[in-house]
């Protein structure tokens, strides 16, 4: 049976490992009450952006990352950036965000290294994460290496997601040669 029609027969549906927990606070309440809470903040989501909505679920005690995943209908990456933003969310770290904040020690090295503007500008990134891999590897910091790999996986992805193809494959290149 093919993917295609896998999701004919069984549409995918956003399911979390924590089901199970939902449902336990559903016997005691809990959920009724927050589905109040989303009712009264979605009410107002038509004059609101959904960075807005996303805070206003939050500070009216949605904390669930799904629920408010569901309720403003937004990436669960994207929740999570603004509620990382706005100071509610920490050590959440996903493909889209900034690597400008520390992750692991590793961090201040690649700080501002990944650019993808222009086909140029991914080359130099890739130059800046190759110097650091072959430091790394001069070290015998594995973890090292690994790190500026995760980084142009990153600039690979991020350009290919966002239609710049040329951009995408020069990150390409270098991963495939290493």
């Amino acid at each position: 049976m093919t993917t295609e029609e896998l999701i004919q027969e069984q549409p995918l549906t956003f399911e979390l490992e924590y089901a199970d927990a939902t449902r336990e606070a559903v016997a005691a309440g809990v959920v009724e009450r927050e589905a109040e809470q989303t009712e009264r903040v979605e009410h107002d989501a038509e004059s609101r952006t959904k960075k807005e909505q996303i805070l206003a679920l939050y500070e009216a005690g949605t904390t669930d990352i799904a629920q408010i995943v569901r309720a403003v209908g937004a990436r669960p990456s994207y929740v999570a950036q603004v509620l990382q933003s706005a100071g509610f969310l920490t050590g959440y770290f996903d493909l889209y965000t900034t690597t400008g904040r520390e992750q692991n020690v590793y961090t201040r090295f690649f700080r501002n290294v990944l650019s993808f503007k222009t086909v140029e500008a991914a080359r130099e990134s890739v130059q800046k994460i190759d110097r650091l891999y072959n430091y790394f590897e001069r070290l015998g910091d594995r973890a090292g290496q690994h790190q500026a790999m995760v980084l142009a996986l990153t600039g690979k992805n991020r350009a290919r997601w966002s239609g710049k193809q040329e951009e995408s494959a020069v990150f390409n290149e270098w991963l495939a040669a290493h």
